[in-house]
């Protein structure tokens, strides 16, 4: 390869990178509060998995206890909301780094019409959204 082709290439690979961190920032975070919030949110990632008995929802929130999160349902979606802040011994530290979003977040997710009954765990990392299905 060519000494301008190489750096052709360098350049290429560094702007792609760039580009998907970008498009995972704004992913997560919401530049633009939504109605009846304060400040700005992100969205954590969940996966949502269904029986015929349950909708199983896991949320990526770690350091989050279950019972700082509000889970409620709203119209068609269960909407979770809470805070994730840093723990006080570390709130005087020096950051070298700081990928995990801290703040308010709040995620919506769509449900298929029912009655449910939740309940909560926490599992590996993730916030467990037991939704029991109801006749």
């Amino acid at each position: 390869m060519q000494g301008t082709d190489h750096v052709n290439w360098m350049l290429s690979a560094a702007l792609g990178s760039l580009a998907r961190a970008e498009r995972m920032h704004q992913h997560f975070v919401r530049l633009q509060p939504r109605e009846g919030l304060r400040e700005p949110c992100w969205e954590p990632p969940v996966d949502v998995l269904e029986t015929e008995a349950e909708i199983l929802i896991l949320v990526a929130l770690p350091g989050v206890a279950p019972n700082d999160v509000e889970a409620a349902i709203e119209g068609d979606a269960l909407v979770v909301r809470g805070r994730r802040v840093l723990p006080p011994e570390l709130r005087d530290a020096r950051i070298h780094r700081l990928e995990l979003p801290q703040g308010c977040f709040e995620r919506r997710i769509v449900l298929p019409p029912g009655r449910y009954a939740i309940t909560r765990f926490s599992s590996h990392g993730c916030i467990g959204l037991r939704l029991n299905k109801s006749a």
